[in-house]
């Protein structure tokens, strides 16, 4: 994969690379397992590309990501947090319906508001910055001609078996390998990765991915909103003491199967509309655990290029290779069903001309600076609030 642009390819900005069945982890109503597997890569500036596999003989989506000009982006596709507020979004959406459907309630989910907020504390000139991550409130603008006490516990459970709001209520500790123009490396200050090696992606793919032919075209996954942002002059991201970030999404479902759009907005910049897919067949769009997926590796992989850039290191290619295994537990009919993540795995490929040292120190500094890591070593369960038929 030659280094370019997003726009270079004249693609949309994601896009179905292979089809296949739709995770059970994601249609399932009992235990069920699945690896979903991210391999990322950058591209000029800021701009990065994820291939996510949604698990075994899943689907296989092109996803783009950039900065906006708070972090001298070109600000053309999703910053990396856009992504996994619509994942969240979606995910929860998905978990609902199926509870309502098993339990034979019609429901109907006018909007859904979910506020990311992050921290950011230390100074990243000195390499002692710190991310961190708050809980969220999953606010749900519905209909329904049940009780507010039964739709509530339906929501309540929705958010335990969403696999992608345990990335919030459960800690892990991640694992990390490092590559170094191709020879694996001992990691320091985060967890070795147990798995054996993995196959960089320069390797595995011989050309930059292009879309399925014959692939739904009427569904745009990625949109850019473009009103009343254009030529507004943008602050630079501070880089000492601490620093809030806040990502507001709202979604709305486009049908009463899963699909659904989250518009998210950053703190300064073009907000982005993003589309999942969760409905049974699925296809149109990738489902909201692809853009958590996705979103982990993009974030990781942001800190990564600040850290490069800021401290002048001759890195000239960053690569990622990402497992996440979901997981869902108990049973829907029975309200037992509890969705998982176990550790994820990330192994870092760099071409580059610099001591080993300095390059096991970037996996530990970005880890630590990464937003999304920082909710995931955290213990942040979601809550949920409800205002049902206007009230």
């Amino acid at each position: 994969m030659n280094p370019d642009t997003i726009e270079s390819s004249g693609y949309p900005l994601a896009f179905m690379v292979r089809n296949g069945v739709t995770p059970k982890v994601v249609s399932g109503k009992t235990p069920s397992r699945d690896v979903f597997r991210v391999e990322a890569r950058t591209m000029g500036g800021h701009q990065k590309e994820v291939l996510v596999s949604e698990g075994e003989g899943g689907r296989v989506w092109r996803l783009t990501s950039d900065e906006g000009a708070i972090l001298k982006g070109s600000d053309l596709a999703p910053f990396p947090l856009a992504f996994y507020n619509a994942g969240l979004h979606a995910d929860f959406l998905n978990r609902t319906l199926e509870i309502a459907r098993s339990r034979e309630i019609t429901l109907a989910i006018d909007s859904i508001n979910i506020t990311n907020q992050y921290y950011f504390q230390g100074s990243f000139f000195h390499g002692t910055g710190n991310g961190s991550a708050d809980a969220v409130t999953v606010h749900v603008n519905a209909r329904s001609n049940c009780s507010r006490d039964t739709l509530q516990e339906i929501l309540d459970l929705a958010l335990i078996a969403s696999p992608a709001h345990a990335t919030l209520a459960y800690a892990q500790r991640n694992t990390f390998a490092l590559y170094v123009n191709g020879r694996r490396c001992p990691v320091t200050g985060v967890s070795p990765s147990l798995a054996g090696d993995t196959v960089d992606p320069f390797k595995a793919h011989n050309s930059a991915p292009t879309p399925l032919k014959g692939t739904r075209d009427d569904v745009a996954i990625i949109e850019r909103i473009t009103q009343g942002v254009d030529g507004m002059p943008l602050p630079l991201l501070p880089s000492e003491g601490r620093v809030q970030i806040v990502i507001p999404g709202t979604s709305v479902p486009i049908d009463a199967d899963g699909l659904i759009a989250t518009t998210v907005t950053p703190r300064a910049g073009h907000p982005f509309r993003i589309t999942c897919d969760e409905s049974p067949n699925g296809g149109s769009a990738p489902t909201g655990l692809a853009c958590i997926a996705a979103s982990i590796a993009f974030c990781y992989m942001t800190q990564f290029t600040r850290y490069i850039e800021h401290r002048k290191h001759n890195v000239r290619a960053i690569r990622f290779v990402q497992t996440l295994p979901f997981s869902l537990t108990g049973n829907a009919l029975d309200g037992s069903l509890v969705g998982g993540l176990e550790p994820v795995d990330t192994h870092v490929f760099l071409h580059a001309d610099e001591p080993d040292e300095v390059l096991q120190n970037l996996l530990e500094v970005a880890e630590n600076t990464c937003y999304l890591h920082a909710a995931l070593r955290s213990t942040l369960p979601s809550r949920v609030s409800l205002v049902l038929n206007g009230e």
